[in-house]
């Protein structure tokens, strides 16, 4: 496994709890890309579910144990352009990054995605709820 930089280009808005959910979020994606499960867990909730890029739907068991158990692979995640809503405790990032990855002995070259993920604030710590990532294809060849 490779550690890449996770480190955001550009984040829109600096306010101090929008600057917070980026911070965990950078953090939750530098876990991923570690294979680092233990800080990882404590930021997924319980009934955290993401969705990929093909459809298919991941509970926190599967995919935290996917991923140590090195079944999904992150090589690049590069987030860019991080944009915040918080109102109360929820809070919601969407951003496009560019992402390289090994799913199941797969490798999916570098590409772009959006991502959006729902954040809520539980026992005063702020928790992944839904995560979804979308991919940017190609722009077509002009004809």
């Amino acid at each position: 496994m490779s550690t890449a930089d996770v480190t955001v280009s550009r984040v829109v808005s600096l306010a101090p709890e929008h600057a917070e959910l980026v911070q965990i979020e950078q953090l939750r994606l530098r876990a991923l890309v570690d294979a680092d499960v233990a800080v990882a867990e404590g930021i997924h909730a319980h009934d955290f579910q993401l969705i990929t890029p093909g459809g298919d739907a991941y509970s926190k068991e599967q995919y935290l144990g996917d991923v140590a158990s090195g079944v999904i692979d992150y090589r690049v995640w590069e987030p860019l352009d991080i944009e915040v809503h918080v109102r109360g405790d929820a809070g919601c990032l969407r951003y496009h990054s560019n992402l390289e990855i090994v799913v199941a002995g797969r490798h999916i070259a570098l590409s772009r995605y959006w991502h959006t993920d729902y954040y809520e604030r539980r026992d005063g710590r702020w928790q992944v709820i839904w995560s979804q990532a979308t991919e940017i294809p190609d722009d077509p060849e002009p004809s």
